[in-house]
């Protein structure tokens, strides 16, 4: 009895340390994926945001806010993809150098190897359903109320006095004067194009920018002036007087779109979401936009999971050339399920596939099918172990 029990310590303790050195082993590459992955899909957006910097004259602390509000996004696919290939590269060193071989010559079965890679899933998991869940919405949020600040400086800075300006689409503006102060233009002339078949030009005394943050819009507002028409054939003018009057701005073309009035899906929280879709009335369309939304919230971050059912069993093949394979079989495994997910929401998105099936379909089909290679895997595990069993017998007998 008392060997048995001290045996018993000993494997748990040699459980635990194989734990421990596969944990290890999948955890720092991990992290360099990330890093790598993350800095890549940042790289287009700092394109971008260092032409903001450079012609815009934002400053290098805004920039750096922008960046941060622009890592949950990113992250949330991130972390699951470095997960696969970590485990993919982990599993694979340790069946060319034949660790592997020797973990299942001392009785580690594929269950307790799956142990130390179910728990660094299972970490990936609730890291990545955080940030999907609330991090994403308020950075997404944060980083529209962002734009829209520096939409309304640039806006204004952009304008000089006795200077045709065309930072606004469809619109050519000229300032007679802008006093010191900068809050407001003097004999303001604009050719309005917005509308090629109906051009007109309006002519005030004065002028104002005029911010709205609760729609995220931004007006020039007119006094005392007059909008003039003349039709293409030249044979007809219209004048009209007003003492106000106000056009909106579209600054996509000086700095960013940031005109929608409200919270969009992908800026709602989970509670937001579900709330939303209580309200009376709405349309088809935005039901299903804010399905879509809800069903991707909880399906990105388990991919996690299903990603590491599938990467364990592929990478404990013993192949040598596995070592340098698991790079390039997670990035397949990766193009091959992100095209499933796009295929599926463009189909939940044009009611050709309810949004259930149309976001979870490559999560299901994945989990099929590194259930079945998890499988296949103890079924080649089990008779080996058989085949070891009987050769150690045919020794003892002879």
């Amino acid at each position: 009895m008392r060997v048995s029990y001290f045996q018993k310590i000993r494997n748990r303790n040699m459980r635990k340390i194989i734990n421990r050195y596969i944990f290890k082993e999948i955890t720092f590459p991990f992290f360099i994926i990330l890093f790598v992955l993350t800095f890549v899909l940042l790289m287009g957006k700092i394109l971008q945001i260092m032409d903001l910097m450079v012609n815009k004259g934002i400053g290098v602390l805004v920039i750096a806010k922008i960046i941060i509000f622009l890592l949950p996004s990113f992250m949330v696919f991130t972390i699951p993809i470095a997960l696969l290939i970590a485990i993919l590269m982990a599993m694979g060193r340790l069946s060319a150098d034949n660790e592997i071989t020797v973990f299942r010559a001392s009785g580690v079965s594929l269950m307790q190897l799956y142990r130390p890679v179910a728990a660094a899933s299972l970490i990936a998991f609730v890291f990545t359903i955080i940030i999907s869940y609330f991090l994403v919405p308020q950075s997404n949020f944060a980083t529209k109320r962002l734009l829209f600040d520096i939409a309304q400086q640039n806006a204004g800075i952009g304008i000089k006095e006795k200077v045709f300006n065309d930072d606004f689409k469809g619109m050519v503006l000229y300032a007679e004067k802008i006093p010191v102060d900068g809050e407001h233009m003097e004999g303001v002339i604009i050719y309005d194009s917005r509308f090629p078949d109906k051009p007109n030009t309006i002519v005030a005394r004065k002028a104002f920018l005029v911010s709205d943050p609760a729609s995220f819009t931004i007006k020039l507002r007119l006094e005392d002036g007059a909008v003039h028409t003349v039709s293409p054939d030249l044979k007809n003018y219209r004048k009209i007087d007003f003492k106000t009057y106000d056009i909106n701005l579209d600054l996509s073309t000086s700095l960013a779109n940031t005109g929608e009035a409200a919270k969009s899906s992908k800026d709602m929280t989970m509670y937001e979401l579900l709330e939303k879709r209580k309200t009376p009335g709405l349309d088809k369309e935005l039901m299903r936009e804010l399905s879509i939304e809800l069903h991707k919230k909880f399906s990105i971050p388990l991919s996690c999971i299903f990603f590491a059912i599938i990467a364990l069993p592929l990478g404990i093949k013993s192949h040598r050339a596995v070592k340098s394979r698991g790079f390039a079989v997670g990035i397949i495994i990766v193009s091959l399920y992100y095209l499933l997910r796009l295929g599926g929401e463009a189909l939940a998105e044009t009611s050709r596939l309810p949004a259930a099936i149309g976001v979870w379909m490559p999560n299901v089909i994945f989990a099929v099918m590194g259930l079945y290679l998890f499988y296949m895997a103890c079924k080649e595990i089990s008779l080996w172990h058989e085949i070891k069993i009987r050769l150690w017998r045919n020794k003892l007998a002879n």
